[in-house]
This record gives C-alpha cells, sequence and structure tokens, in this order.
C-alpha cells in the first residue's frame, strides 16, 4: 500500500488525525504525510482539511469499494449468477472496460465498478461526471441467446430495478424519465448506458452500465448541464453505505437481466407505469434529424415512447427526451 493509501486509509473516517500521529502510525516523516495528502488532494480530487494545531481530515468520510464486501452482502441467488466482480481505482469507463472484456469471452455476469472513471459515457456520447470515492460506477455484462433487437426494452427493465432499490432504500419519489434515466424530484439522480453486441439471430451480448449519484459537491457538477440531486440531498435516505448499496443495486440488475430473458419486458411495464414521473408532461424528443413536441402518453408494451403530437400519437423507439422548460441529461457511466 502506497504513503498516499496508507493515509487514505487513516483519515477515512473523516475526523481529524494529528500529522504526528499519522507520521507515528506510518513510520513517516510529518513532510511526507503532508506531501502525500497534496498529491491525494490533486490526484484524487478529495477535499482535505489541514487544520493548524488540530491536524488533517477529509472533509467527506471514504468509504473504498471492496470486491470481497460487496460479493459477501450478495444474496445467494445473485451471487451464484455473477462469474467475477473486479474493482479498479480508475478506468476510462467500466462499460469500455466490459465490453473489451466481453469481446474476449468473458463470462456472463461479470461485474466492474470503479472509484472513478476518466471518459465516463452515456447517452449520445455525454460525459458522466466521475469524482473519486463519490458516487456509484458499475457495469454488468450478461449474455443470451437472444437477438440483439429482442433487447429493447431491456434499459426499461433495468431502470425499474435501480428505481426499486433506490426505493427500499428510502428514496420517496424516485421516477424515471425515458428511457433510462433516475430522477428525484425531477432532478438528475442516476442513469444507465446499455450497449449491445451479438449475431443478427442471437447470441448477443449486453454491457449495462449504472452511474448514482451519491455525492456531488459544487466543484464536481460544475459541468452538468441540468439539474441535478445527489443521495445527500434525499431526506430519509438509509444510507447503507457504498459497498452495501452496490451490492443491492448488482443484486437487482442481475434479477432483471435473468427475468428479461425469461419474460421480456411484460413482468416490468406494472413498475415503470408507477415510476413515470413524466406522463401528460410537454416534452420535445430530440433525434438525430429532427425535434418532436408532443405530450408523453406512457410507453407501449414493447417499451416505445408514445407521444401525443399535432399529427395524433407516435412512437419512438430511440431518441432524447427534453423536458420543456426542464433540463437536459448528464448521461451514464
Amino acid at each position: 500500500m502506497s504513503s498516499r493509501d496508507a493515509i487514505l486509509h487513516l483519515l477515512a473516517d473523516g475526523a481529524l488525525h494529528s500529522g504526528a500521529e499519522v507520521a507515528a502510525r506510518l513510520g513517516i516523516s510529518r513532510a511526507a504525510v503532508s506531501k502525500a495528502l497534496r498529491r491525494a488532494s490533486d490526484e484524487l480530487g478529495l477535499e482535505i482539511e489541514c487544520r493548524r494545531g488540530q491536524g488533517y481530515r477529509l472533509r467527506h468520510p471514504l468509504e473504498r469499494l471492496d470486491a470481497a464486501r460487496i460479493r459477501a452482502a450478495l444474496p445467494d441467488g445473485a451471487r451464484t449468477r455473477l462469474a467475477h466482480i473486479e474493482v479498479l481505482e480508475a478506468v476510462d469507463s467500466t462499460n469500455t472496460r466490459l465490453m473489451r472484456a466481453a469481446a474476449d469471452g468473458a463470462a456472463c455476469g461479470s461485474v466492474c465498478l470503479a472509484e472513478r472513471q476518466h471518459a465516463g459515457r452515456g447517452r449520445s456520447g455525454r460525459r458522466w461526471v466521475s469524482p473519486f470515492g463519490a458516487n456509484i460506477y458499475l457495469s454488468i455484462l450478461w449474455r443470451y441467446a437472444l437477438a440483439p433487437a429482442a433487447l429493447g426494452g431491456l434499459s426499461l427493465a433495468c431502470g425499474v430495478a435501480a428505481a426499486r432499490t433506490l426505493r427500499a432504500n428510502g428514496v420517496a419519489d424516485i421516477g424515471l424519465k425515458w428511457p433510462n434515466d433516475l430522477h428525484w424530484r425531477r432532478r438528475k439522480l442516476g442513469g444507465l448506458l446499455l450497449e449491445v453486441a451479438g449475431e443478427s439471430q442471437g447470441p448477443s451480448h449486453v454491457v449495462v452500465g449504472l452511474g448514482v449519484n451519491l455525492r456531488l459537491s459544487a466543484r464536481d457538477a460544475r459541468d452538468i448541464d441540468q439539474p441535478w440531486s445527489d443521495l445527500s440531498r434525499v431526506p430519509g435516505v438509509a444510507r447503507p453505505g457504498r459497498n452495501a448499496l452496490a451490492a443491492q443495486l448488482i443484486a437487482s440488475l442481475v434479477g432483471a437481466l435473468a427475468d428479461y430473458g425469461e419474460a421480456g419486458l411484460a413482468p416490468f411495464l406494472p413498475d415503470w407505469h408507477a415510476f413515470d414521473r413524466y406522463l401528460g408532461e410537454p416534452v420535445e424528443i430530440v433525434t438525430a434529424t429532427q425535434r418532436i413536441a408532443g405530450t408523453v402518453a406512457g410507453i407501449d408494451t414493447d417499451g416505445h415512447l408514445l407521444l401525443d403530437t399535432r399529427e395524433g400519437r407516435r412512437r419512438f423507439h430511440s431518441g432524447e427526451v427534453s423536458l420543456r422548460g426542464g433540463g437536459g441529461s448528464q448521461a451514464s457511466p
């Protein structure tokens, strides 16, 4: 373990620790402690306070992700369906890593999580803000005998799975915005990005990426182009810890991935309708070639968005929903 990581381990509780104490416990000089903390601030973007005569503290307690703790927190049914859990300090994108692994033959049920992403991605190539140790960025690889075209409703099923987990942790008013955004009181709390590949008639594989905001500073969020929130701002949340919440989200997504393979989107439709926060709202659908204004009329049994327009009701299988008078989208990992 590097000096930087050893010091962060000591400071992870968010309490004050004197420089002399840290230096003595690690067997290094106080100058080395100061240098390591400056490096942690510069390299990881952590907010570290230095109080004269009192010591150092992290402005926010830090719970590092741990594959063994996550696996131990999974229910037996989910644990047996997973092939591997990988936790990285940094990665370009958890989705990108698993898409590469899938092409190399990685097993169904491979999971990748990261403390931060350098090139986290969302819909339409948008950047996903991914500060170190603050949120959850995870991806799951799943393989199907189905053709890629049969997976069109999977993002909605996975959105329902994530929303169920957040609701179970006390996030009242959690909602879904078609096709893959998690909203709390009209603010972006998280999102999904699904990437599919395979033969035209099957088999296929999908990488499901999920990002959930647990804590974002104003500095971290300055590049987000829409109203946003995080779990630290939601009253009444259980806040189970990053590893416990990651395990819950993985278990819920794995269950949804398996159920979708057996029964498709149908079992998820009642909950999707219940989580739909924009039914009856005026919006615009932005496609590659046009913008279409209308009123949201829900989704059909295949997961297409229904929009009532001047020309009548239309169905959309892709596109970006822009809330008129609302916001755009921090998109997903």
